[in-house]
């Protein structure tokens, strides 16, 4: 065994977390061009059609966004008038984005985009929720 073997992509963790994570989004793609949003719009969806307001600071937290991307995603998605955004009045330091009428009939529309991806995925129920669970584990272990 070569002291180079670590380097083989065959023995990468990272390497088929990359690319799945890449293969699935583009599966996504169409489904989402239906309603009209890229992969992340839709996460800041389903992260707003679960609260229905959040504090924008709160928001990159739960997804794992930083203020460069997230700023433009939220402004984008206010121009399609799926959302509001608004400063707190507790403290107007923080900005809070809000649901409209429009953003929350797309949860409709959208609602049936997991069925349609639980069929390009190769994993029973049991499977999914057993990766769900080792990939929070992993992101754990990598969180600050």
């Amino acid at each position: 065994m070569s002291k180079y073997d670590c380097l083989k992509l065959e023995n990468q963790l990272c390497f088929p977390l990359y690319v799945c994570s890449k293969e699935i989004v583009r599966k996504y793609k169409p489904f989402l061009d239906e309603i009209d949003l890229t992969y992340t719009q839709y996460i800041a969806m389903m992260a707003l059609w679960q609260n229905n307001e959040c504090n924008v600071k709160e928001l990159g937290e739960a997804l794992y966004l930083d203020s460069g991307t997230l700023t433009p995603l939220l402004k984008k998605l206010e121009s399609k008038g799926y959302i509001k955004r608004d400063r707190a009045k507790d403290d107007e330091r923080n900005l809070v984005v809000k649901l409209t009428a429009k953003g929350k009939k797309l949860e409709d529309k959208a609602s049936k985009i997991p069925a349609q991806m639980g069929q390009c995925v190769n994993l029973n129920p049991k499977e999914a929720g057993e990766l769900r669970r080792l990939l929070d584990k992993v992101l754990g272990g990598l969180e600050d």
